[in-house]
Parts: structure tokens; sequence; C-alpha cells
């Protein structure tokens, strides 16, 4: 990671801070939308959600749809990059059925424990939920046919880093679906180093 001017422990655990508040309080007032509010604004599908715990619903915080590309399909393997409290992934581990399997990643132990739970509450047996990094998936090579990720990249400091793990876990031929915030121009330094920008 040479070259990032942040501190990335620092960075990492005031974001892990703001999504601890996004688990316990899902109805505060954060700098996005969150919830089913979200959801809809992204132009998810009512019948995608349909049977997911309320819990994980409130709890979404993505800025798109990964979706809007198209549901996984019947069998494939799909990798969630920052999966939060799962509701992507159980998305994903719906569209792709008995003979699919979904791996959601995430750095924060909170997320995660959300996450397991819903996923026992909706009773979705083809996902499970692992702690790491983006730019240290804990998942192995060529994997994955599909790879999710939604408002999560813009977080990472080692963008590079995290593509390159995107693309060792995805099988030859395999397909990156990434909702994300991008932007078109350098960032200036001070604001590289400024974490409440990287927080909001």
């Amino acid at each position: 990671m040479s070259g990032i001017a942040v501190d990335v422990a620092k960075l990492r655990e005031e974001i892990r801070i703001k999504y601890v508040e996004v688990v316990e309080h899902p109805d505060a007032t954060f700098h996005f939308h969150t919830g089913l509010r979200a959801a809809a604004n992204a132009g998810y599908l009512d019948g995608w959600l349909e049977g997911l715990p309320k819990s994980s619903i409130a709890s979404f915080a993505g800025v798109a749809n990964p979706f809007h590309w198209g549901l996984p399909r019947s069998g494939e393997r799909v990798v969630d990059v920052g999966s939060g409290t799962g509701m992507d992934a159980m998305v994903a581990a719906n569209a792709v059925g008995a003979d699919g399997r979904v791996i959601g990643v995430d750095m924060t132990p909170e997320m995660l424990e959300r996450a397991r739970e819903g996923a026992v509450e909706a009773e979705i047996s083809n996902v499970e939920f692992r702690e790491g990094l983006a730019e240290q998936l804990p998942v192995d090579d060529e994997w994955a046919d599909v790879v999710i990720s939604n408002g999560v990249i813009n977080l990472v400091p080692d963008k590079l880093g995290a593509y390159r793990e995107i693309a060792r876990v995805l099988k030859p031929g395999g397909r990156a679906q990434i909702a994300d915030i991008c932007v078109e121009k350098p960032v200036p330094e001070s604001a590289l180093q400024d974490i409440d920008l990287w927080t909001g």
C-alpha cells in the first residue's frame, strides 16, 4: 500500500465504527440512505427482498444496484465484497439456488454477526459470511463465477489491490458487477488524508 496518504488502520476503525452505527441504529440519519428506501431508490425489485429478514434490509447501506446487469444464474458461485448485513448476498443466494453458493466477505464483526443471523432466520443455507478485507479476500483462486460489491471499494485505500483480488477469485470469463461511487479526477492529497471525507 505504498503511496497511500491515509492512516489505513485508523481509516478501517472509523469505517467499522460508522457501520456498527448502521447495524445498531438503522433509522438514524446518515449522509447516505439506508434500508428499504435505499434499496427502492436503487431499483431493487420487491420480489428480490421477499422473505429476507427485516433487520438485514433495515441495515442495507449500498449506493446503487449491482444486480442492474442481472441476477446471478442458477448454480453459479458468487462473492460479495463488503457484504455488510448480507442483503445482497442473500438476494444472490436465492438467485443461484441450491446448486449455487455465495460467500460474503466483510471486515466488521457486527455486520457479519447480523448477516449470519439473517441467513439463519431466512433459512438460506447456501450462503456463508467470512471476515476479511477487500484487499485480501478469504476465497480460493478462480472460485467465483460472479463478484458483486455495493458501495465498498470507494472506502478501500488500496483500490488496485481490491481489483486484483477480484480478478484472482474470478474464474476465467467470470463477471464483476460493482456498484460504487467514482470520481473522474485526482483527489487532492489533503482530502486523501482527511478520514472524515472517507467515512462521511
